[in-house]
């Protein structure tokens, strides 16, 4: 609307998102306290003057929201006594207790602050709370913060003592209310069977309502959903998958009922856009993804999955994934985060404000023997360092990643890939075989004391990363080639 002043501009911004989120608006001449589950009622009367917006759940008063135009974010933090000065004061015709949930927002800057929270802290929201929500919430004898301070002293049994430290100094960041938190412990030492024994305690003991697991790779959420369903806690026989409800994101649509999801940060950005995901993206390490044409547009509200559906996310490799477009999703919840991490840079302690409850080392791990020490053989080929040419008029076979459906093609003119593109854009089983082949022709020289009472060399146990899924296969079955192995 033309002519319109900063302050309305920044109401209509919050009328609209209160909207979104499931309120009704109303004028304090026209209020009718039961057309929702959620009224924001404007101007209403306190003694200390109008507020901007009392928020009503089921009829009774339970927030205050104070508008400021959009100059005033910089001063959020500073209009929070005004806030909480109509909060606690009684409203017109009614005997009110202080509401607990007050809200400064300019429409594009919102922070929140729970009063019932042990030293109540304001914090930055992407929108507002449903009025589900803060029904909920007051149907509670504890904030989620104050529940923190419930979780019993670990019991140690079956963990190290870096699974120990991690998970005690997680536990202090919470009770602090930090609201971001970095676990970096090396590969190998148990960064998920520490992240899950975290997960249990919450919801067991501070009755957390959902967890998010968030990978980047559906690989990686694959094995972490086998781990989740193969944990036994410490201090009950039944496994984690009896206890608690355990699902992987594989569409747009998200349940309710359970307690523990897990999702690629595609995936779900993919959910908050409400837009398909090609099951490619799955596959590939975000930070690698490009983007063609015009920009992704940033994430907006969606009302299936509101910003207070997770309480805790937990980010695994984190460092991969939390910067650039993929930040925005997690900027989207209200949520506790945790990074695992055994590889972290400055940008990963900058993201999780320092705030390091765990750094432990390869070095570390070796010293204690959860590790053992690495010396690096390398294997390279031209083609891996230099790519390669097909030559216009060639056959070659087109296969489609996911389903491994071929068609042979003649080249109408000539191909020139790069090493990077090698078993992403272009497939050179010779590449992979050649590799293969020097790795087992060499095994003798890297492992000269692998052999056993008959004389006969024995192959260590091996990891191959690949870059895919579909890479992968190509592995396994020059693998069984080379060595001559069968089906297991």
């Amino acid at each position: 609307m033309a002519n319109q002043t900063p302050e309305q501009i920044a109401r209509d911004n919050i009328d609209k998102q209160l909207i979104e989120c499931g309120w009704i608006i109303q004028s304090k001449k026209q209020i009718n306290l039961q057309a929702g589950p959620g009224v924001a009622v404007k101007e209403y009367q306190t003694a200390s003057g109008p507020a901007d917006y009392v928020l009503f759940v089921d009829g009774k008063p339970a927030g205050i929201i104070e508008a400021k135009k959009e100059e005033e974010a910089v001063h959020l933090t500073v209009h929070e006594d005004q806030s909480k000065d109509y909060a606690d004061s009684k409203l017109k015709h009614l005997d009110n207790d202080p509401l607990p949930f007050v809200y400064e927002s300019t429409g594009a800057v919102t922070r929140f602050t729970d009063y019932r929270d042990p030293k109540p802290r304001s914090r930055p929201l992407f929108t507002f709370h449903r009025p589900e929500t803060l029904r909920d919430w007051l149907k509670q004898d504890n904030t989620l913060r104050r529940r923190i301070f419930d979780i019993p002293v670990l019991q140690t049994t079956g963990l190290r003592d870096c699974q120990i430290k991690a998970i005690n100094n997680l536990e202090n960041s919470f009770r602090s209310s930090q609201p971001k938190a970095l676990i970096q412990m090396a590969t190998g030492s148990g960064k998920t069977f520490t992240a899950i024994t975290a997960i249990y305690r919450l919801l067991t003991y501070s009755k957390a309502r959902r967890v998010l697991f968030l990978v980047d790779t559906r690989n990686l959420g694959e094995q972490a959903e086998q781990e989740f369903m193969a944990y036994v806690p410490n201090d009950d026989n039944r496994k984690f998958s009896e206890l608690y409800g355990v699902h992987r994101l594989k569409s747009g649509f998200v349940p309710t009922d359970n307690q523990v999801y897990i999702s690629t940060i595609q995936r779900l950005y993919s959910i908050l856009k409400e837009e398909e995901l090609d099951d490619k993206a799955e596959e590939a390490n975000p930070a690698e993804i490009r983007w063609e044409g015009r920009q992704p547009l940033p994430v907006g509200y969606n009302p299936k999955l509101p910003i207070e559906f997770f309480d805790f996310i937990v980010i695994d490799e984190c460092h991969r994934s939390i910067y650039n477009l993929w930040k925005q999703v997690l900027d989207y919840f209200d949520a506790f985060l945790i990074g695992l991490t055994a590889t972290p840079d400055n940008r990963t302690f900058g993201f999780f404000n320092q705030n390091i409850v765990s750094e432990y080392t390869h070095e570390q791990a070796v010293t204690d023997g959860v590790n053992v020490g690495s010396d690096v053989y390398i294997i390279d080929t031209e083609i891996t360092k230099k790519g390669g040419n097909i030559w216009k008029g060639q056959y070659v076979d087109r296969r489609e990643k996911l389903t491994r459906k071929k068609r042979w093609e003649q080249l109408d003119e000539d191909v020139s890939y790069t090493g990077k593109q090698l078993d992403n854009d272009v497939v050179n089983p010779n590449q992979i075989r050649t590799v293969i082949r020097a790795f087992k022709e060499h095994l003798p020289e890297m492992f000269p004391d692998r052999v056993n009472e008959k004389d006969e060399f024995e192959v260590p146990k091996t990891l191959i990363f690949a870059k895919t899924d579909s890479h992968a296969d190509d592995i396994i079955q020059i693998v069984r080639e080379e060595f001559g192995e069968e089906n297991r």
